[in-house]
């Protein structure tokens, strides 16, 4: 019971933009009722780099906490079906590309005028208007365009990407926002609203102050690796074994505890390092007397010494690093639950963390329509023959 069990949630649409959306407000509670096609369902259910016993590992994340309906949107029975059930939901979802919901009849006009306080978040690449609002928009698309792609990754080297789909989980955790704050402001004008939720906006919202310092001075950022450019000491160092440590000793009272314990207190002093500025102008020689005393030691013990001595640094985490490091058990950041052809498998958890109403793990993603019938029935008043009716015709 989350803090958000009152809300009914109709999720449309696939892959990540939209469903994470959804996992979110499932997570805290919602009662998600995600709408897949009656084929072959969502294709995250297909995603992975392999199918363990024919499943996608993906798809127990994305789709936890979910209630599956197979619904035939493109069939006038289902688009009816589709309107009952969001008159009466709280909140819809959905990413198709703009035009797509219009085309079936399900403008937000005609759904608001059954159901006024209807809130309904719209994920796409652009945007529901604008020149580019209808061209299908990817995540990396809008990492390129939000200013994301270009400044990630080495110098000589193409922009590359951030290794997950930055992209459209950026442009979900934003749509979750709007809806909360459409929610909020439901609560004093009863009425629903729109979320328009771009990838390209989402990326350009964490973009701190790429666009204001290219106004002001002209710069435009490039690419820097592992640096910030003019942040120093702040970068990956090698260790032994072939190990890598990170340290971040920019602060004047920090560097000088990271010199003291190299054993180099003469750093603080140097001209060439002696404030913010004067580590910045000299930020790859820094670094490199940093690597050298770096290179020859073991990382657990090198963490230790600087931690001792109030230094901030860590290891570069794998997925079995976080299995069994105690921060992430003492936090439970990471949470086990039963899968039906898995067995106990281990995920994320629910996060942020709320004191009174915290958020949980419930289930893993559902089978392919598992609660059509129920849903059907307890929403839209469908008895097992009607339902089957509807099976035999291709609508659920």
């Amino acid at each position: 019971m989350g803090p958000l069990s009152d809300l009914t949630v109709i999720e449309m649409g696939t892959l990540i933009a939209g469903p994470f959306c959804g996992q979110i407000l499932g997570d805290f509670g919602a009662n998600v009722i995600k709408i897949e096609d009656p084929g072959a369902g969502d294709p995250m259910r297909q995603w992975g780099r392999s199918l363990p016993k024919g499943h996608s590992p993906w798809w127990p994340v994305i789709g936890r906490n979910k209630k599956s309906v197979t619904l035939n949107l493109r069939s006038p029975e289902g688009q009816a079906i589709a309107r009952t059930l969001i008159g009466k939901a709280d909140v819809l979802i959905e990413n198709f590309r703009p035009g797509s919901m219009e085309k079936w009849g399900l403008t937000y006009e005609s759904l608001a005028a059954a159901n006024p306080g209807l809130v309904m978040a719209r994920v796409s690449g652009f945007g529901q208007t604008g020149p580019y609002a209808k061209r299908a928009g990817y995540g990396l698309i809008g990492e390129a365009m939000g200013g994301l792609r270009h400044i990630t990754g080495e110098p000589d080297r193409p922009p590359a990407r951030a290794g997950i789909s930055i992209g459209d989980s950026l442009a979900a955790t934003h749509a979750v926002m709007g809806i909360m704050m459409a929610l909020h402001a439901r609560q004093r004008t009863g009425r629903g609203q729109v979320v328009d939720a771009a990838i390209y906006e989402s990326v350009l919202a964490m973009m701190e102050n790429l666009i204001t310092e290219y106004d002001i001075t002209g710069y435009v950022r490039e690419r820097s690796g592992s640096i910030l450019p003019g942040i120093a000491p702040s970068n990956v160092y090698p260790a032994a074994n072939d190990e890598m440590i990170l340290i971040g000793g920019n602060g004047d009272t920090v560097f000088r505890r990271l010199a003291e314990t190299m054993g180099r207190p003469d750093l603080a002093a140097d001209a060439r390092f002696v404030d913010h500025a004067a580590r910045g102008r000299n930020q790859a020689e820094l670094d490199e007397i940093i690597a050298d005393w770096t290179r020859p030691q073991a990382l657990d013990a090198l963490l230790a010494l600087l931690e001792d001595n109030g230094v901030p640094c860590g290891r570069v985490y794998r997925a079995p690093d976080m299995l069994t490091d105690p921060q992430f058990i003492a936090r439970q950041a990471i949470v086990e639950t039963e899968h039906p052809v898995f067995g106990k498998i281990r995920m994320q958890n629910a996060f942020p963390k709320l004191s009174e109403t915290p958020g949980e793990v419930r289930w893993p993603g559902p089978a392919l329509g598992e609660h059509t019938e129920a849903v059907l029935a307890e929403m839209a008043g469908l008895d097992e023959a009607k339902v089957a009716a509807l099976k035999a015709r291709g609508v659920v």
